[in-house]
């Protein structure tokens, strides 16, 4: 990246910098790089960061691209962690294929890399990934949908509101495991669209916000006006979509799922703007990551998977409060107690 590209790329970040306690020995620092800073998800996850880095007396300094799908950002915020000495990078990728050689070179210069959310493409480019199950969050979503619909799930009309055109592997676990949960056939499960099920009306992107939601449900309506399921990447897309079927009157037989577990997101399941949603847990994923980078800058050692598993699970659970049989689930209220944001 020639100079005067990588400084324009450095003043879109948003830069937060913790506080942290005197370190014992040598100072210890992290970088946490997230898609956005004002996804309550990713406020949440820095919120975590921050705490966990003050109590081990870690140097915290996050970044954040300016929209959802700004990888630009994130590879100019990966140059300055190098640069600046640091021992550690959590990131939630925007781009989980792109960023990889950038991703290397951190780690060729000594740094522990840790995919937070979202693993990268191939996953191994990582040290560790700490994550939701995000195959399993979306297999949820999609047998509540299949049980709740019933017989009624043959003739189903499915719109999918997907995150960026370049497919993080965070959308595709989502989607490829609500069409399993669902019964549709995914085709590739590495890939978004190749499906061919007569039930799938289409796909559009939402870059994980409300207004992209809202577009994006507009969208597919106007290619289908009798969809009545919608599986959402996140819950402000869910949102948005629920705007946009209440301004054409389809808000009360239209079955939208999605997946985070955010306060607003379990309140909207509870109002019943939501049937269901996969509640993750990002503050658990970012405090794990400082605590990694901690143990990696004082004995080298690295992080393990979950057993069976190639990345570290951090937990996953459905939230409805209109439970299925053979889907286990929390209501609202146990929601709300574990929620975010």
């Amino acid at each position: 990246m020639k100079k005067s590209v990588l400084s324009a790329a450095l003043a879109t970040l948003a830069i937060g910098v913790a506080f942290s306690a005197p370190a014992k020995a040598a100072d210890v620092s992290a970088c946490l790089i997230t898609k956005t800073d004002t996804n309550p998800f990713f406020v949440k996850m820095k919120e975590g960061a921050t705490a966990k880095a003050k109590e081990l007396g870690v140097t915290l300094k996050s970044y954040a691209g300016k929209i959802d799908g700004d990888s630009e950002s994130q590879v100019a915020a990966i140059e300055t962690c190098i640069a600046d000495g640091a021992k550690g990078i959590l990131i939630a990728a925007s781009d989980t294929k792109g960023i990889v050689p950038n991703i290397k070179k951190a780690r060729d210069a000594g740094l522990l890399v840790i995919a937070l959310d979202t693993p990268l493409e191939p996953i191994d480019a990582a040290d560790m990934t700490f994550a939701t199950d995000n195959l399993l969050a979306g297999k949820l979503i999609g047998q509540w949908a299949k049980e709740t619909l019933g017989d009624k799930t043959a003739d189903a009309k499915v719109a999918f509101l997907d995150l960026t055109p370049s497919q993080p592997s965070v959308d595709v676990l989502r989607d490829q495991g609500f069409m399993m949960g669902f019964g549709i056939d995914p085709k590739d499960p590495n890939k978004i669209g190749d499906e061919d099920d007569k039930r799938v009306v289409g796909h559009d992107i939402t870059n994980g916000n409300e207004e992209g939601g809202r577009t994006a449900m507009e969208n597919l309506l106007q290619k289908d006006p009798t969809i009545n399921v919608v599986h959402t990447i996140n819950e402000p897309a869910a949102a948005g979509a629920y705007e946009a079927l209440k301004a054409v009157g389809r808000e009360k037989d239209v079955l939208i799922v999605s997946v985070d577990g955010g306060c607003p997101g379990v309140k909207n399941v509870a109002d019943g703007v939501i049937g269901a949603t996969s509640q993750q847990y990002p503050l658990q994923m970012a405090a794990l990551g400082i605590e990694a980078i901690k143990k990696f800058a004082d004995s080298g050692e690295k992080p393990k998977p979950t057993e069976g598993k190639n990345f570290f699970d951090t937990g996953v659970t459905l939230v409805t409060d209109k439970p299925v049989s053979g889907v286990k689930s929390i209501d609202t209220k146990e929601g709300l107690g574990k929620c975010w944001g």
